[in-house]
Formats: structure tokens, sequence, C-alpha cells
């Protein structure tokens, strides 16, 4: 949290009421997410705090950081939209509810069966984008994926591939599409080992 704010801070795009904003979220959401743990068996907060760093990073308005530290509570808190809108505003509490959204968008399909993918792929991905309806809620999504890809070891083998192929098929092309090319080239990366682990293995051969 600390970082977060010095990043903030120096930042001259930021103001003070932005850093009481991201300080008033903090508080609020360590509340919500109050004995969670991730698998890791980190604290729950340690993924959102991420999230909304990875947000600073790229200069993204202060109401879009605020909403990366809140964007798991609808989903696994007792914390509803009337409540963030209450507290935050209803730009804040539209940004989280969009991002519980696309949580619900999944990708499934063999990486081994190749028929009608690429179809079901492009229906996917222009969901993905109606959906969202504002893309500081892709931006989010995109930060709260490529942490979850950076701690996928945690998770079993199965969640791994359907994860690591969700990432390769959705999320990888999605960055790419809005010009981050860094971030689809970090995507893929940490996805191709657990999708296509022999491939991987003789390709660091």
């Amino acid at each position: 949290m600390n970082q977060l704010l010095e990043k903030i801070l120096g930042n001259p795009t930021y103001s003070e009421l932005d850093k009481k904003l991201v300080e008033k979220v903090f508080e609020f959401a360590k509340k919500a997410h109050e004995g969670q743990r991730r698998l890791s068996g980190e604290e729950y907060l340690f993924n959102p705090l991420h999230v909304a760093y990875f947000l600073s990073e790229l200069g993204l308005d202060a109401a879009t950081i605020a909403a990366g530290i809140l964007h798991d509570t609808i989903e696994d808190t007792s914390v509803t939209y009337k409540d963030i809108e209450k507290e935050f505003g209803k730009d804040i509490a539209f940004l989280v509810e969009g991002v519980t959204k696309l949580s619900k968008i999944e990708y499934t399909q063999n990486p081994n069966e190749k028929k009608s993918s690429i179809d079901h792929l492009s229906s996917l991905k222009k969901m993905f984008f109606a959906m969202a309806e504002d893309i500081r809620v892709i931006m989010i999504k995109l930060a709260d994926r490529y942490h979850n890809m950076e701690t996928l070891k945690h998770k079993d083998e199965i969640s791994q591939k359907k994860i690591a192929l969700e990432t390769l098929e959705i999320y990888a092309p999605i960055a790419a599409r809005l010009g981050m090319g860094h971030l689809k080239g970090q995507l893929e990366d940490i996805a191709f080992p657990y999708v296509y682990p022999l491939e991987y293995t003789q390709l660091i051969k």
C-alpha cells in the first residue's frame, strides 16, 4: 500500500484527494476481505493491491485504481454494488460491477480441438468488449489476470491449464488489440508452459 501511495504521490497527475480516496478504499477493502487468504497463504488483499499498482503504473485515473482495489469485493465478500456506490459513488461502483460481470466469461476449449474454435473465440472477445462497456473495466481485468498468472503455481493442475488457456486465447489477444504488446508477451510467456508442457520442454532444450 505504501508503494502504491508513493507511486501516486510521485505522479503530478494525481491530487491529494486522489490519495485520500485510495487510502479510504484500501481501509474499506481491508475490512471486507478480513480473514480471507489466497491459496499461496498470502492475505487476499495482496492481489487487489498488485492490480491497483499495475494500474497506477499505466497512469490510469484514481477511480480506476480504487476499483482495482475493490474489484473482488462484490464477488467474494458480502459487499454489494449499493455499498460501494454509497461509499465511493456510481463511477467506481460501475467499474467494480463491470469486472464482476467479466469474471463470468470463460473459455474451456481443448487446445487440441481446432474445429469451430476460431468462431468461438471471436464471439467471446466481442462479448468481452460489449459487456465491459468501459475500457477501464478491461484494464482492471487485464491487470487482475496478469497477477493471477504470476501466482498460478499455487492452483491445481486442471485449474492451471484452464486459466492458462483462457489467458492465451482471450486475454493476450485483447492486450494486443489494445496496443499492449509487452503485456501480451508476458501473459503468453507465463501461460505457454501450462497449456503446452511438452512443446515448452522441447523449446527450452
